[in-house]
């Protein structure tokens, strides 16, 4: 029930705005837990039962990769937090990243529970609007109060209890929807984004793969047929005949070489990011130059959600570090497969701890090498030598053995020159996506402290969207 004793705690709110506690609110506030056996229960593919684990949630989205999938049997044991439609989702522990992220459940991935990281808070919908209650828990000043728990030690964790105690403005319901409308349509458009750009990184894999994974130009060639959607000036840059090599059969006159070969054959280097003398914690400010990490490689992206951030005469003291356009930076330690391709816009960013620089020089395209290093081989491979008992490392000496079946540079250019349009197409796509986040998180702490009041902000979001 409201409390006129209750204190707001984002300021003052509009005549009519009722305070809550979100115990009173709430039908259900509580996280699940990791079947017996932890991660060697995860089935290999889904039969019915999602697991929802702190990687999956975000701050206001849900990321499917690594969604881990269980048997109805352990599932059983966890049907007091198996997901509805207007559940939000909140990392209850986890470290400086991952911990007090929030989002709704989608219902793409019903049915489905959470393990012990994540907890439900299921809101009574008759008092208030869910995507109302997410815009609370991501408020800055409330993400901020949430980060500031650390009952975990070194890792960050909050209670029950300390969930419960949260209080909430509460417009009248119309409004809290219409709050909830305008956010969730910024948060659609960023998804739309998200799902054209997953389009059109799938089809450049695609065509990698038939050009140089399972050859099809030449088998087509060799079947006296011309290869299907290609001129025939892209067509005589592939042989009509395979030749024997150490990687199996491959097309005649490509070069099975390393990924340090062809560093070194183009006049680059394997380096390693600086290490922790070289870059401290108190070095990272809030404006400055990005300095990337491991956890900002995504697939084949550089993530800026939560870079770190270095004073340009830091970056001028480790400038041999610095990245350029066709550089590739892997991570050197834990998921050794995070690895990113450097654009237009990541030129002159720093090469950060944790990482390794991969510097091609001009023996080979950067598209082609980055598609290379993307593929599920190559990505086992680094894997499998990756060293270390409690935590995967690679050295620039694993990274440079990494074998590499290298066309000549017509082909690569070939290949470049087909995706390079739909990669442009992805950049344009995050960066109206990062605009459109900006005005979001804009917009939100406004709104839900009635200092913005909807119809006005509606009118800012339409002109955007």
């Amino acid at each position: 029930m409201a409390d006129a004793q209750l204190s707001s705690p984002i300021g003052p709110l509009p005549t009519g705005w009722r305070l809550a506690r979100l115990a009173d609110i709430a039908i259900k506030i509580g996280s699940g837990a990791t079947p017996k056996g932890g991660g060697e229960v995860y089935l290999p593919q889904r039969q019915l039962y999602a697991l929802v684990r702190s990687q999956n949630v975000f701050d206001r989205s849900f990321d499917t990769a690594g969604l881990a999938f269980i048997s109805d049997e352990d599932a059983a044991g966890l049907r007091g937090v198996e997901l509805q439609e207007g559940d939000i989702l909140l990392n209850i522990t986890g470290d400086g990243v991952t911990f007090g992220r929030s989002c709704l459940a989608p219902a793409a991935i019903f049915p489905a529970v959470v393990n012990q990281h994540v907890s439900i808070v299921r809101v009574d919908k008759a008092r208030v609007a869910p995507g109302f209650a997410l815009a609370f828990l991501t408020h800055p000043s409330i993400k901020h109060y949430i980060e500031s728990f650390n009952a975990g030690g070194s890792r960050r964790a909050i209670t029950k209890g300390h969930i419960e105690s949260f209080v909430l403005p509460l417009p009248p319901l119309p409004e809290q929807r219409a709050i909830a409308r305008i956010l969730g349509a910024l948060d659609d458009k960023i998804e739309l984004n998200q799902k054209t750009n997953e389009t059109l990184e799938a089809m450049a894999r695609a065509l990698f793969k038939s050009w140089f994974v399972d050859f099809d130009p030449v088998r087509a060639k060799m079947a006296g047929r011309r290869p299907e959607e290609m001129d025939a000036e892209t067509a005589s840059l592939f042989p009509a005949a395979f030749a024997a090599s150490a990687l199996g059969p491959v097309p005649a006159g490509w070069k099975t070489t390393t990924l340090g070969e062809v560093c070194a054959a183009g006049g680059g280097e394997i380096q390693t990011g600086p290490f922790g003398s070289q870059l401290h914690a108190s070095d990272y400010v809030p404006e400055g130059i990005p300095s990337i990490m491991p956890r900002d490689l995504g697939e084949n992206r550089v993530r800026t959600d939560s870079i770190a951030r270095v004073r340009e005469g830091d970056a001028q003291r480790l400038r041999h570090h610095r990245v350029r356009i066709g550089d590739i930076v892997y991570s050197r330690r834990g998921d050794v497969e995070r690895r990113a391709l450097i654009r237009l816009e990541e030129e002159g960013w720093l090469c950060g701890t944790g990482c390794l620089r991969v510097r091609l020089g001009d023996a080979a395209e950067p598209l082609f090498i980055a598609a290379t290093l993307g593929t599920p081989e190559s990505r086992a491979w680094v894997v499998r030598h990756a060293v270390g008992a409690t935590m995967p490392n690679l050295n620039t000496s694993i990274l440079a053995a990494l074998p590499i079946l290298l066309p000549p540079l017509p082909a690569q250019r070939a290949f470049s020159a087909a995706v390079r349009p739909a990669d442009e197409r992805v950049t344009v796509g995050l960066a109206a996506s990062r605009t459109l986040a900006v005005l979001r998180d804009a917009l939100l702490p406004r709104l839900v402290s009635g200092e913005l009041r909807v119809p006005e902000a509606g009118t800012v979001a339409a002109g955007l969207t």
